[in-house]
């Protein structure tokens, strides 16, 4: 499942982070159409502007200098707007986590390590290289354990995030649904790394019973790209565990309702 290229409105309204390169070429197809009413001239206006702060005015000159709708954008950005505009862009501009980037990492994890392991990854990560997100993260999360072969790595670890702004970490296999093993997917040989993908639906689930507001992010975008009726039969049959843990059913539900504004599956 592929990432499609989303129309401005679409890529900017209720998604916690924009990549500023698809802004800007939201933007470039946006301002190409024949008529654009008055909010939609404002949103490209603040879009512009949004990247000047991320970009720095000299990169964002570039950028025009290569647009094929630069008179049209720069136009746009000179008119007089009356109303508050969309001040959060700025805020929500974040460079997106490439798969590409990703398998570098593994790569050169696994060409670093003399032994045969496997690993399982959960998190983001597999939302990413599924096709599911598009976001920046800069933790590659292992269920149960980082081998110890890399965890007694320090060298090797910190020129990793160094280099790539990825981070080995990992994460207990009890935060996740029951059989989540016999689900994951296979990504890949990388070396001496045998990687598999949580899937998608576990990982959902997983960030049901999160505090973090940053996975009711990735759960509101993801939500619309599942089968709600597979996932309640997964949320029935597989989360008996996470349902038994203090203080986890109340995450579940507050965020049940949020996402569909129904009570919890029982």
């Amino acid at each position: 499942m592929a990432v499609q290229t989303l129309d401005l409105w679409t890529l900017t309204r209720g998604r916690p982070q924009i990549d500023p390169n698809d802004l800007a070429e939201a933007i470039a197809v946006q301002a190409a159409e024949e008529e654009l009413d008055y909010r939609t001239r404002l949103l490209i206006r603040d879009g512009v502007e949004a990247l000047r702060l991320h970009w720095g005015t000299k990169q964002l000159q570039r950028w025009l200098e290569q647009c094929t709708q630069r008179g049209r954008i720069e136009a746009i950005c000179k008119e007089q707007f009356n109303e508050v505009g969309f001040p959060s862009l700025s805020r929500r501009l974040m460079e997106k986590t490439e798969p590409e980037l990703v398998r570098q990492f593994l790569r050169h994890v696994g060409t670093s390590m003399r032994r045969d392991t496997r690993v399982d990854i959960a998190g983001v990560i597999p939302c990413i290289m599924l096709g599911y997100l598009s976001r920046h993260t800069e933790d590659v999360d292992l269920i149960d354990e980082v081998p110890q072969e890399l965890r007694d790595n320090h060298r090797l670890l910190q020129e990793l995030h160094d280099n790539y702004g990825l981070e080995l970490g990992h994460v207990q296999s009890h935060y996740y649904p029951s059989g989540w093993r016999d689900r994951v997917h296979f990504l890949g040989d990388f070396g001496h790394l045998q990687v598999f993908l949580l899937d998608v639906y576990d990982v959902f689930l997983s960030k049901l019973f999160s505090a973090r507001i940053k996975d009711m992010g990735d759960l509101r975008l993801l939500a619309p790209q599942l089968d709600k009726a597979v996932l309640v039969e997964k949320f029935k049959n597989t989360c008996g565990s996470l349902l038994a843990a203090p203080g986890l059913p109340q995450l579940a539900t507050d965020a049940w309702h949020v996402l569909f504004g129904e009570e919890l599956p029982q």
